[in-house]
């Protein structure tokens, strides 16, 4: 029986190991894929430190791109309905909610479901299938997973560059925060979220995107990328009040933006991001994934401006497939690729490092089962 390689996190706060799993084959309803492409990302760095409860040990990556080894009997179509055949190149979401508890089938919100399963977070690599995750060479996906068809033209590299940022922007700007056509917007965080929700607000016919983030070589990014209109380095811009007053001047007649979306995991933008939204506007905190504790703000500035603040949480299959629809629209107006630097699966460490020093925006493990 062929062995497969995945990277393992055994321990927090250790390094990964890679280690060889056998090969399985899918029972009913299941697909075996030839993991192509895996991000990195930031709740990534964080899971292999111990912040958020997950069961060890675990095949990390919770965003994948590949090529379909075997389908399982029953499976004949994508979650679009499109046909779907073995060597087929495919994305699939990351989680598998309930489908029957109350966010599930009462409120329509499966994101909140509290018994879903997720790829490369709650599923451990010490019970079968074993390759639940996509630090992989290859990854079991159960019966249940939305999986879905590469769109004509698009490559598993423009995919991959926004991983998990873009359903998870889909679900919050697009689902919960709605920007309007002609809106001033402002992106709090200049990581793979806030520069996917900069890209979603423009897409959306926003008329100026506003990215205040760091560090520099982030920024340099996005304004080779195309993302955004304005950019403030809060490296270089780090007293509160001016950086405050530089972006309010971006906006008509300085009264702030028309929605301002949080995507920097740090508590204490908050309450910047609350005063850079006008008198009844929008502010939509979507980086607080990780538990970094309280922060102080005034709630005044809530009633007085009469402010929505909302939140939004991870994303749903149907948010995944709304980002893998988007991507051929996203390509036309931003050269993604350039959001990726590659590393191969022995360098997982190397990559997590870098992620989290900020060198790279995306790092992405590839393989080779896709030329």
């Amino acid at each position: 029986m062929s062995e497969r390689k995945a990277a393992v996190l055994e321990e927090f706060g250790a390094e990964l190991k890679i280690t060889s799993f056998p090969e399985v084959q899918p029972e009913a309803g299941a697909v075996v894929v030839d993991v192509s492409h895996a991000g990195i990302c930031g709740t990534d760095t964080h899971l292999q430190q111990g912040k958020l409860p997950i069961p060890l040990p675990v095949v990390l990556g919770h965003e994948a791109v590949g090529r379909i080894r075997w389908l399982g009997d029953g499976v004949r179509t994508d979650a679009t309905g499109a046909p779907l055949r073995e060597g087929d190149l495919v994305s699939w979401a990351s989680n598998i909610p309930c489908g029957s508890c109350f966010y599930c089938a009462q409120e329509d919100e499966p994101s909140l479901c509290e018994t879903r399963k997720v790829y490369g977070i709650n599923q451990s690599c010490a019970r079968w299938p074993h390759l639940s995750g996509g630090w992989s060479e290859q990854i079991y996906l159960q019966p249940g997973s939305t999986i879905v068809r590469l769109p004509e033209g698009v490559t598993p590299e423009q995919v991959i560059a926004l991983g998990c940022a873009g359903p998870t922007v889909a679900h919050a700007v697009l689902g919960i925060g709605k920007p309007r056509e002609g809106d001033v917007v402002v992106v709090q965080g200049s990581g793979p979220v806030g520069l996917a929700a900069a890209m979603y607000a423009t897409v959306a016919g926003a008329a100026k995107v506003i990215v205040v983030g760091g560090p520099a070589n982030r920024l340099e990014v996005a304004r080779a990328v195309g993302i955004g209109d304005v950019h403030v380095d809060i490296f270089a811009e780090t007293d509160a009040e001016t950086r405050l007053a530089k972006v309010l001047a971006e906006t008509p007649n300085g009264r702030g933006a028309d929605i301002v979306i949080e995507a920097t995991g740090v508590p204490a933008a908050v309450a910047e991001g609350i005063d850079l939204t006008r008198r009844g506007g929008k502010y939509l905190v979507v980086g607080q994934y990780t538990d970094h504790g309280p922060t102080p703000l005034n709630p005044h500035l809530i009633t007085r401006k009469q402010l929505q603040v909302m939140g939004s949480w991870a994303f749903s299959p149907k948010n995944h497939l709304e980002h893998v629809r988007s991507v051929p629209e996203l390509v036309q107006r931003f050269d993604l690729s350039k959001l990726v630097t590659r590393y191969e699966l022995g360098a997982v460490n190397e990559a997590l490092a870098d992620m989290r020093s900020g060198i790279t925006l995306k790092p992405v493990l590839v393989s080779g089962a896709v030329s």
